[in-house]
């Protein structure tokens, strides 16, 4: 059984960073598509950051610069930096794992960023 499981997230003054991370069990994220998705209250869901099982990265344009999507495959973890937060960077992180194909989904249950004064 696939099981992922976030951390890190926090309160963070604006300008701060945060990096949190994804425990995968019961699959490699090695072997995957993993990506961390936000939803902020009245907001759709939508991609940060992914790396995909070759190893490519893709980023929202509104956190190229900022943050960085890394996969640990020895400690089958999957991390994202986040630095120079904003206020609106606010919002609900999840952790999903995708086949290729899109056979399997897999999404965590997320991690609160509150970026604030």
């Amino acid at each position: 059984q696939v099981q992922l499981v976030e951390s890190g997230g926090g309160l963070v003054q604006p300008g701060g960073s945060l990096r949190l991370s994804c425990a995968a069990s019961g699959s490699l994220v090695s072997t995957y598509d993993m990506g961390w998705y936000r939803q902020a209250p009245g907001n759709q869901r939508e991609l940060v950051a992914q790396v995909t099982l070759r190893g490519s990265t893709n980023y929202a344009d509104s956190v190229k610069g900022r943050f960085t999507i890394s996969r640990d495959n020895a400690k089958n973890m999957v991390y994202l930096q986040m630095n120079s937060l904003k206020q609106k960077d606010t919002a609900a992180y999840c952790c999903r794992e995708r086949s290729h194909g899109g056979a399997s989904d897999y999404w965590g249950q997320g991690t609160q960023v509150t970026v604030s004064a």
